[in-house]
């Protein structure tokens, strides 16, 4: 199941490129913030870590209980903590930043208890191609929803669905 979704994702980010997949984006993220906003037109507001790239979570580790290990971190790139402090995160961002402790010892910054992470096909910032998708790597399936502090239920034009 891993292969075809990853060659799933793969495919589909070749199809985005061709056309131009970049979401048009209005606000940069604020400097020295581990977390910030970046409004995506025709969405909204999205979290992103301090290079603009949108942050994701799956359902499955709500209550902060790391299952995405292994071949999962090369698809979807856990948000790592800052070496020395507290994560940081700008005014509009909702709710409370925390850090996790991942099986291999490193640390994870954590929104309400949920671990964030940045997917691979993002390649710009302000996209927001993991919205949606759901997969599976060894016996832990997952659906991913990119951190909003609200329900995010489309993508931007031109940037394909899974």
């Amino acid at each position: 199941m891993l292969t075809r979704n990853v060659l799933r994702m793969l495919a589909l980010a070749m199809v985005a490129t061709a056309c131009g997949g970049a979401a048009a984006v209005s606000k940069t993220p604020q400097a020295g913030m581990t977390v910030s906003v970046r409004e995506v037109m025709g969405v909204g507001n999205v979290y992103t870590n301090d290079h603009g790239m949108s942050l994701y979570s799956p359902a499955q580790e709500a209550g902060g209980k790391i299952l995405c290990t292994g071949t999962c971190t090369s698809v979807w790139i856990p948000l790592a903590a800052p070496a020395s402090g507290d994560p940081t995160k700008a005014a509009e961002v909702k709710g409370t930043l925390s850090v996790i402790t991942r099986p291999d010892g490193t640390r994870q910054v954590a929104l309400n208890g949920a671990p964030l992470y940045t997917f691979f096909q993002d390649t710009q910032a302000g996209q927001i191609n993991g919205n949606g998708i759901s997969d599976s790597f060894g016996t832990a399936s997952f659906t991913w929803h990119v951190e909003s502090g609200a329900p995010v239920t489309s993508t931007p034009a031109g940037v394909p669905g899974y």
